[in-house]
């Protein structure tokens, strides 16, 4: 969310108008994320939060993206809610990009979540599965197993000058996940990127999802896997097996895993490991010059994938029989 396309006080004020809103107040542009720029907005009537879709989000997406928020809050999960311009329209064009704009939510993410944490957000990952059921529009996962060789081949050359027989280990985590990777299992809408600074609290409390940019159909417990792997683990690269067993535990008080997803656990996590270094590695590899956002850290999920390829059932994450 760091603010690539600049837009001036005027521009901001006559997009301002076209809604029903109230007189911009003030702007400020958000530093934080990767993907697109961002605004926090007060108006008259209160504070909202302005896109501007860079160019690695597909224009054709924003639809679904838009049209699933509006799904959820409409079945009660807390994330932002677009709104509609004096027309009904909730998409813009803005300083030559798409643009839309959300209500704001409280709260504040963690940087080291606790055990209580991981529950909430198990419980809230359920739930939006389970609001999601019925929502009509599709999208396929564009970064899924078929995505993950031609990430690699982009980056092999150079893997190994990030950290030694990277692209090695890469190489044979792809092959083996290739192999085994499971078919069949439920499906529905999943985010696919709920990182702790996608997720608010007020204290313990979860108060709101947010950054639904990756959100697609999938295996709903691909979607767990990718939490587990972003909640669950240390600093020093440990998983925490307590995390582990809160954040199931309390998706399974919503929704209970079917037995092939929790067969298929340890292949999903291990994946959606997989997943997140490709592309940070891609990114890092590729940093413009004079970028103002640092790369995430490919090697993070290298260290992750230790633990991965010892693990063997999902009790291994702290899922009780």
């Amino acid at each position: 969310m760091a603010v690539y396309t600049e837009v001036s006080d005027a521009e901001l004020s006559a997009f301002v108008a076209r809604y029903d809103i109230g007189r911009l107040l003030s702007a400020k542009g958000i530093a934080e994320g990767v993907e697109n720029s961002n605004f926090l907005l007060q108006t008259e009537t209160g504070f909202f939060i302005l896109t501007l879709y860079e160019k690695r989000v597909n224009a054709a997406d924003l639809p679904f993206f838009i049209g699933l928020m509006e799904h959820l809050a409409g079945r009660g999960i807390t994330c932002p809610q677009p709104v509609r311009d004096r027309e009904g329209n909730t998409l813009q064009q803005l300083a030559g990009r798409p643009a839309a704009m959300v209500t704001f939510l409280s709260g504040m993410s963690v940087n080291r979540p606790g055990v209580a944490h991981c529950g909430e957000l198990g419980r809230a990952l359920a739930e939006l599965h389970a609001a999601g059921a019925d929502f009509t529009l599709t999208r396929q996962n564009a970064l899924d197993l078929h995505g993950w060789r031609p990430l690699f081949e982009q980056a092999r050359a150079q893997a190994d000058s990030v950290s030694p027989g990277l692209a090695q280990r890469i190489s044979d985590d792809l092959a083996l996940l290739e192999n085994a990777w499971p078919k069949g299992l439920p499906e529905g809408v999943i985010h696919a990127d709920l990182f702790p600074n996608n997720v608010f609290f007020l204290g313990e409390k979860l108060s709101g999802l947010i950054d639904f940019y990756f959100a697609c159909n999938d295996a709903l417990a691909y979607d767990l896997a990718i939490c587990l792997n972003a909640w669950c683990f240390e600093a020093d690269g440990s998983f925490n097996i307590t995390k582990g067993q809160a954040m199931i535990s309390a998706y399974e008080a919503v929704r209970p895993l079917d037995p092939s997803e929790v067969a298929a656990l340890p292949i999903l996590a291990r994946g959606a490991a997989l997943r997140f270094l490709l592309t940070r590695l891609v990114d890092w590899l590729n940093v413009p010059p004079g970028a103002l956002v640092k790369p995430l850290d490919p090697l993070e999920y290298d260290r992750k994938l230790g633990f991965h390829r010892h693990a063997t059932t999902a009790a291994d994450y702290g899922r009780v029989a």
